[in-house]
């Protein structure tokens, strides 16, 4: 069992520019509002809470959190959030968070009077650490959709969460896996 990360110590393992490579730019981190948001259509999230739903923190002990967007894809977007806290915590929260998401297929998330359609699916997650999950999110909203996935990987008592355009996804999870894996 290894000890809970603070979130000091967790700012210091997100993936930065230099890990990311060339095209990266980091995005500031702006206060997350989503009071007028709601979720119709999916009774195990109605029941989870919007913040888990629509990407704000999780609700753990210790986080961190960095955002990049890729300017030599137009514009793609992925970030990484680190949570840390109890081994089983961790487990059961993240577990039950991705259970909730794909538990209906399509739901609907209104956000004052924006109507976005979710569709959710399970996906393969690479083996990573001692647990994962992964999800394809498409929102669809005013005739445009796109696509983000989500992964998240338990090493220890460290949750490394990283989301955004599937290649990116892809091509970053395993770099930010073993960047934690230093704090160990």
């Amino acid at each position: 069992m290894s000890a809970s990360q603070s979130s000091s110590a967790l700012a210091e393992r997100l993936l930065d520019e230099r890990d990311l490579g060339e095209g990266y730019v980091r995005q500031p981190q702006r206060p997350e509002r989503h009071h007028d948001v709601s979720v119709i259509g999916c009774p195990a999230l109605e029941e989870l809470g919007v913040e888990a739903v629509v990407g704000g923190s999780l609700d753990f002990s210790h986080k961190a959190k960095a955002s990049f967007t890729y300017v030599g894809d137009g514009g793609s977007q992925v970030s990484e959030e680190l949570y840390s806290d109890t081994e089983t915590r961790l487990s059961k929260g993240v577990a039950r968070i991705f259970e909730a998401m794909t538990s209906c297929p399509t739901y609907q998330v209104l956000g004052g009077s924006t109507s976005v359609t979710v569709t959710a699916q399970k996906a393969l997650a690479a083996r990573f650490g001692d647990e994962q999950w992964s999800q394809l999110l498409t929102f669809s909203s005013g005739g445009r959709s796109s696509i983000v996935k989500q992964t998240a990987v338990r090493t220890g008592a460290v949750v490394v969460v990283v989301s955004g355009s599937p290649g990116l996804v892809d091509a970053h999870l395993a770099k930010a896996v073993d960047k934690v894996r230093r704090i160990r």
